[in-house]
């Protein structure tokens, strides 16, 4: 059985954000991805927690394991600092500072409360990013009212269509909308800080977690407007021809003929090229019209065959299909281990001995970044990055005897 290599962590691997710094004071999964997708890029990427717990997605154990928290954390470092204490709003501040960006997605108003407000944060660094992640965005009618990515996904037009026309909208199987508004997020504050490195000024980026997915959804207000959006279960119709089929050996398989010259060459090899000069399947439109009875021909041909022999036939013709993968034969098909797609990564205590998560993407030649370091312990950096600010060992333990951040960690296996 192939299986990914172990691979270990590489402290030195550079990436193109080497020398960019971002305070992330952001909890959950929108937060986590953008710092995520930062930290994987080469930034420096200092989670910002509260001494008492941090990040919420600690807490989220599945067999044991915090898997989103050591997903979406790593290659970050974490100080616990008490944002509600004089000494520990100063002591942001002063990291402040030298910052590139700060994360946060609270919701609008919490930074104001605890008198870090954007006046304050600009004041102490005017080139400063403020990435602003809620779930109604910063203003407008609903921006008070919390927000998680389930109503997103609700709102955004995406869940009304995703499903099966005889059944209740469905969520997507993963966190979808917060995700999506992480890499909107991130790809957003990477510019903010060009701009403000080529002599802009800093400025607060406001992300909500609905408008990102609506995004997503391509044409469907144009398609709306035209009286022509798909129903529920139709798919997209950035191609006229696509489904998924099963074989005769239980397989199932995806095809998506996206270009005319695709929809022939099918056709042909299923030994149809006959039903395409019916006013139905003709045209582009009138595919799209007839998607099922389509999909009928189409799977009355892959129905008698195996996913090998329907996949040596199209495939032999240019025609675009894949087999539908479950994660474990994803993590065992050879393109997939031969892109290093997914890497078992040593784990920490309490965790196996080797964590599988998905690699960096995407790969860049020159400054191919990597995985620096595992997700971190609650304020296993603190001594680190306060001694950038000139704080000694016996500062610290004063510091949390007056409850200004929380207690070092007892394993502390990486820097």
């Amino acid at each position: 059985m192939n299986a990914p290599l172990p691979r270990t962590f590489d402290p030195t691997a550079v990436g193109p954000l080497q020398n960019c710094r971002v305070l992330d004071l952001s909890r959950l999964v929108s937060g986590g991805h953008c710092g995520m997708v930062l930290a994987d890029l080469g930034a420096d990427v200092v989670k910002v927690e509260r001494p008492d717990g941090g990040d919420e997605l600690r807490g989220g154990r599945i067999a044991g394991v915090a898997a989103f928290w050591t997903v979406y954390n790593r290659n970050k470092r974490s100080i616990s600092l008490n944002l509600k204490s004089e000494e520990g709003r100063q002591l942001l501040l002063s990291l402040v500072r030298d910052a590139d960006a700060l994360l946060e997605n609270f919701r609008p108003g919490t930074l104001e409360r605890l008198g870090l407000g954007p006046d304050v944060l600009l004041e102490a660094n005017p080139r400063l990013v403020i990435t602003r992640i809620s779930g109604w965005g910063q203003t407008g009618p609903y921006s008070q009212m919390p927000g998680f990515g389930t109503l997103a996904e609700a709102v955004s037009g995406f869940m009304y269509r995703n499903g099966f026309a005889d059944r209740p909208p469905a969520p997507p199987p993963t966190a979808l909308a917060d995700m999506v508004a992480g890499l909107y997020a991130a790809t957003a504050t990477v510019a903010a800080v060009l701009h403000a490195r080529e002599g802009g000024a800093g400025q607060t980026v406001d992300v909500s977690l609905f408008e990102p997915l609506a995004s997503i959804m391509g044409p469907d207000a144009l398609l709306d407007q035209l009286g022509h959006l798909p129903t529920r279960g139709e798919g997209t119709r950035a191609s006229s021809v696509k489904g998924v089929f099963q074989t005769a050996d239980d397989k199932w398989l995806a095809l998506s003929a996206g270009a005319e010259r695709i929809v022939k060459s099918l056709f042909a090899a299923i030994g149809e090229s006959e039903a395409l000069d019916d006013p139905r399947f003709s045209e582009y439109q009138s595919r799209l019209d007839h998607r099922s009875e389509i999909n009928a021909i189409i799977g009355r041909w892959v129905e008698a065959r195996t996913s090998a022999e329907v996949m040596g036939t199209l495939r032999a013709q240019g025609v675009t299909i894949a087999p539908v993968l479950s994660m474990g034969e994803a993590r065992e098909d050879p393109h997939f281990i031969a892109r290093e797609v997914y890497v078992d990564v040593p784990g920490r205590e309490g965790e196996p001995e080797t964590v599988a998560m998905h690699n960096v993407v995407p790969r860049m030649s020159g400054t191919p970044s990597g995985l620096r370091r595992p997700a971190p312990l609650l304020g296993e950096h603190n001594a680190a990055v306060l001694a950038e600010l000139g704080f000694s060992e016996e500062d610290l333990h004063e510091l949390v005897k007056r409850g200004v951040i929380g207690e070092a960690p007892a394993e502390v296996g990486h820097a």
